[in-house]
């Protein structure tokens, strides 16, 4: 288990759990691979806030992972596992023949010492191989995959997510996403074979307000805690929301779909994660 719980030595502590890094063997980022990170807090470039609820977090580094892969037919070899505190999985410091160096994500089952490489054409399947997703095996869990060619992953970053390949029909690929969104995508694209690791990061629980202040997450008001002038479900005798329904400061309705309904990409959608089939031809 990637995490350990504190005892209860105080209120904080008794439910709090963090990560025993267990699989974590470099503890210093590689500098060439490190950039300053700036935060502006949920700032816009005129310092208003255009985000609510962020601010004062850790000072940190931004590690530049390869997304793209595009590092072809050269073998790498995995030098170290780090930790990367921009992301809730791990990341794999890699060497390659030629004497770059490069991160990636690290994949379920990825150790060091072992060797992996970004096919131009097919090869073999391997934990933390890219290829193309007309050169993958059906049935295979796929992470880190291109929507567009060479323009780097974008599905299935997070930590324990994965892309299922269903099939592949001519110019497109069929994947079922960890949503349970079944899309086609273009089978020039890229994906990395294998599950994202530390499958176990959304079983943390941050035990109190602070841990969250680390983060960068300031507190969230209740609405009908507030004054009427300050949100429309302010004011009132006790605990009370007008008897309207939940919505934000600017009075937009809770739930309600954002998404274009005659979005473009709507076309590479099979089956919605609701269960709803689309038309896909």
């Amino acid at each position: 288990m990637p995490y350990r719980v504190l005892g209860p030595h105080s209120a904080g502590a008794r439910h709090a759990t963090i990560p025993d890094f267990a699989e974590v063997t470099k503890s210093v980022p590689e500098k060439s691979l490190c950039q300053r990170l700036k935060y502006n807090a949920g700032r816009n470039n005129q310092g208003r806030i255009t985000v609510r609820h962020k601010g004062g977090q850790h000072a940190r580094q931004y590690r530049l992972v390869d997304f793209k892969r595009t590092k072809t037919d050269v073998v790498g070899t995995v030098a170290a596992i780090e930790y990367d505190p921009n992301r809730n999985c791990r990341i794999a410091l890699v060497f390659y023949v030629d004497g770059e160096k490069a991160y990636v994500l690290a994949a379920k089952d990825l150790k060091v010492g072992a060797k992996i490489v970004s096919c131009s054409a097919a090869g073999e399947p391997n934990v933390g191989n890219a290829l193309k997703l007309r050169h993958i095996p059906q049935g295979l869990e796929v992470h880190n995959v291109e929507l567009q060619p060479g323009r780097g992953g974008q599905l299935a970053r997070s930590a324990g997510t994965y892309c299922r390949l269903m099939a592949v029909d001519g110019d497109y690929a069929i994947l079922a996403m960890p949503s349970g969104e079944l899309r086609k995508v273009m089978a020039e694209c890229r994906a990395t074979i294998g599950i994202v690791g530390n499958i176990d990061a959304n079983i943390r629980c941050i035990g109190k307000a602070g841990r969250n202040r680390w983060l960068g997450i300031r507190p969230t008001v209740r609405g009908n805690a507030m004054n009427p002038i300050a949100h429309p479900l302010g004011g009132g005798e006790g605990h009370t929301n007008g008897g309207r329904q939940h919505c934000s400061p600017w009075a937009l309705v809770d739930g309600k779909k954002t998404r274009t309904k005659k979005n473009r990409n709507n076309v590479f959608i099979i089956r919605r994660r609701d269960g709803r089939t689309m038309n896909a031809e």
